[in-house]
């Protein structure tokens, strides 16, 4: 380990194995650190957090922290977090409550850049990139390599979907569908997201079931519950499909229009 002497460390935090801390940083009571993490100057982690092993946290962020919930009084609750994750400058994660289950989750292989917001009771999935200042209010779900652009805001309750893009910017009021882009205030769908289809090499029959199914629930006039009664061919097809149609048959807000 190579803890710097001007950390204050509470004993009973559990450090790991080659575990880096910087100067000025506070480690509170019941955190966990695993090992091969990087811990920047500045940072405070409070407890109950755990977090896995090789993640960097820079600088000045706030980890751990009690939910800005006004009912919040104190209960028990944690902020769970994985592997492998980067946490750049002033990023704020907070710990959940008892509303929302009493835990918030950050999965692994995350990027979060330069002053995040997580709210309480947040599920952050694994690939996630967060551009700068983009931020979650409370309970909002983010699914495997969704992308959210520099000032992005989610509305509490929201859903954004699996590899979903979500330009600069946009305000999210609604669910997000998986593999689709948006953006705007309020965002509004701009096409499925193709780019991101053909990074993670996305077969050209599956881009173009996807493309199918985005024209029938965004360009042909459909109800939603039409659309997904449109697209159960395609869905019996594409595993792909089939999930976009779970997701939206599963949306409490309804999806962005």
């Amino acid at each position: 380990m190579s803890i710097d002497p001007r950390a204050a460390i509470d004993p009973s935090a559990r450090i790991g194995k080659n575990v880096t801390i910087g100067p000025f940083s506070v480690i509170g009571a019941d955190v966990e650190i695993g090992d091969d993490s990087w811990i920047g100057p500045h940072v405070v982690i409070n407890g109950p957090t755990r977090i896995g092993r090789e993640n960097r946290i820079f600088q000045f962020a706030s980890i751990g922290e009690i939910p800005q919930d006004k009912k919040f009084r104190g209960e028990d609750s944690t902020l769970e977090i994985g592997d492998r994750n980067t946490i750049r400058e002033n990023v704020t994660i907070n710990r959940g409550t008892a509303d929302g289950g009493g835990v918030t989750k950050i999965g692994s292989d995350n990027w979060l850049m330069a002053y995040i917001h997580i709210a309480h009771d947040c599920i952050v999935g694994n690939h996630t990139i967060f551009a700068n200042a983009a931020s979650l209010a409370g309970h909002v779900i983010i699914d495997d390599y969704a992308i959210l652009g520099g000032f992005t805001l989610v509305h509490q309750f929201c859903t954004i979907g699996t590899h979903s893009f979500c330009g600069m910017g946009s305000a999210i009021s609604k669910d997000v569908p998986p593999y689709t882009m948006v953006n705007g205030n309020p965002a509004q769908p701009h096409g499925l997201n193709t780019e991101g289809l053909k990074r993670h090499q996305f077969s050209k029959e599956t881009q173009q079931a996807l493309r199918d199914a985005y024209k029938i629930i965004y360009r042909s006039g459909f109800t939603t519950q039409e659309a997904l009664t449109q697209m159960n061919t395609l869905a019996q097809s594409f595993p792909e499909v089939a999930n976009l149609q779970r997701f939206i048959q599963k949306s409490q807000r309804g999806i962005v229009r």
